[in-house]
């Protein structure tokens, strides 16, 4: 407990909460990556072909989109103290038993498991973010808890590989799953609403509150149903413009292997390395996003609006140059406008993670955010068929690589004209 003689000092434990928001989201990248880093091995012992593959690969995706907004509903109406250690809990469990799958519809069961509890994650932390953060802190919470998810892909390959190297493809899910079991009994015992966390003094509180216009989490009144805030503009912006990034970073998560490989000519031990390139280069750009975002609202006092809207336009202005590094002879031309693309949508994403706490109605946040991520998703899901059915169609990933630069560059229309003022949408009858 905090001693009389420190109550001067103006406590941390935001941060300290940050911390646990991003090895979450690292964790959950970490356990969705093990099916694709050791599918050869389950592949030969499961007696499983390569559609069949396909088809597992893409349960996690079905189950994980559609359950975002029921789980962002969940967050908002019982807390992110049972919410995040739920999801977590039931995603790591999900991992760890997947050793045990026998063929391929136990597999495909466990996988559809692990989607569902993964659904839980994004919008609890931005819920999280709301109640825990300053509206000048926004923009770096919410970057720095999503470059988990980029270190987590990062990490997760070179990880596994050597797990499954040494000791066998079952044992690497058990690892994981472990790791977030451990992270749940922490998160348990030190996570609380602002105004019931042991830790934080009452000049932390104090900043927190006072930095908020909205003041979220007091109570859990919800002013509205989750399927009313589809009556709003802002909400169908955020909506096409989550799609839009979506589309074109699944490239990177799914083709851009196989793009170096094959368009490239690159062998396996160049490409995996390069590979890790973009996502590195992505968490810069979304840390440095984080810090302009909150920069021009607090330090220049520019508005909200404009606050997120720079982010949002400059970054997927930034990321159309995905649509020229197919049309480049040079590999190394390439790939370093492909890191651009990738460090502009992350420096888009810093900003885009802070929508549902500047949009939603009180208590409301994480559920704006399972909508917003469930959109996002089917950008997620289409994108790769469409690439892989331009490819096969036309031999070629240029034309795939010019349709993800044409996305961004309706994903930059949408933020820049559809978008409206930046604000909490205003409910009738509504008491701040």
């Amino acid at each position: 407990m905090l001693k009389e003689s420190d109550l001067h000092r103006r406590t941390n434990v935001r941060w300290k909460i940050g911390v646990l928001m991003w090895l979450a989201i690292a964790i959950n990248y970490l356990d969705r990556a093990n099916l694709s880093a050791s599918s050869a091995d389950i592949m030969k012992d499961l007696h499983i072909n390569n559609a069949e593959m396909g088809i597992v690969m893409s349960a996690f995706f079905w189950s994980y989109m559609i359950f975002q907004i029921p789980s962002g509903w969940f967050a908002d109406k019982v807390g992110h103290r049972i919410s995040m250690a739920l999801a977590v809990g039931w995603w790591s469990l999900a991992t760890a038993i997947t050793g045990l799958a026998r063929g391929l519809t136990s597999l495909l069961g466990l996988r559809v498991l692990l989607g569902i509890g993964e659904a839980g994650a994004m919008p609890s932390n931005s819920g999280i973010a709301t109640r825990w953060f300053p509206d000048h802190e926004r923009g770096k919470i919410s970057a720095f808890y999503d470059t988990g998810s980029k270190v987590g892909t990062a990490v997760a390959m070179p990880l596994i590989v050597w797990i499954v190297s040494n000791w066998g493809w079952q044992f690497s899910f058990v690892i994981s799953g472990v790791i977030g079991l451990f992270w749940v009994a922490i998160w348990i015992w030190y996570y609380n609403d602002p105004e019931k966390q042991r830790y934080v003094n009452k000049e932390e509180l104090s900043y927190i509150r006072n930095g908020q216009k909205k003041k979220e989490g007091i109570t859990q009144d919800q002013p509205m149903k989750w399927y009313e805030l589809f009556k709003y503009r802002n909400v169908w912006a955020m909506c096409f413009g989550f799609f839009t990034l979506n589309y074109a970073i699944f490239f990177f998560i799914t083709w851009f292997p196989n793009y170096l490989e094959e368009a490239r000519g690159m062998a396996a031990m160049s490409m995996g390395f390069t590979a890790m390139i973009p996502p590195l280069v992505g968490i810069v750009g979304e840390l440095i996003g984080g810090w302009v975002t909150d920069y021009l609202y607090f330090k220049k006092h520019c508005s909200l609006t404009f606050s997120r809207k720079f982010n949002l336009v400059i970054g997927m202005l930034l990321a159309t140059s995905i649509l020229f590094a197919g049309l480049t002879e040079s590999t190394v031309m390439s790939i370093a406008l492909l890191s651009l693309s990738y460090a502009g949508l992350a420096f888009a994403a810093a900003a885009l993670w802070c929508l549902p706490g500047d949009v939603a109605p009180k208590n409301m946040t994480s559920t704006l955010g399972g909508v917003q991520n469930c959109a996002s998703n089917i950008g997620g899901i289409v994108g790769p068929i469409i690439t892989g059915f331009i490819v096969t169609a036309t031999g070629s990933f240029v034309p795939a690589l010019v349709v993800s630069g044409i996305a961004t560059f309706l994903g930059a229309l949408t933020y820049l004209f559809w978008l409206g003022k930046v604000e909490p949408i205003k409910v009738k009858g509504e008491n701040e």
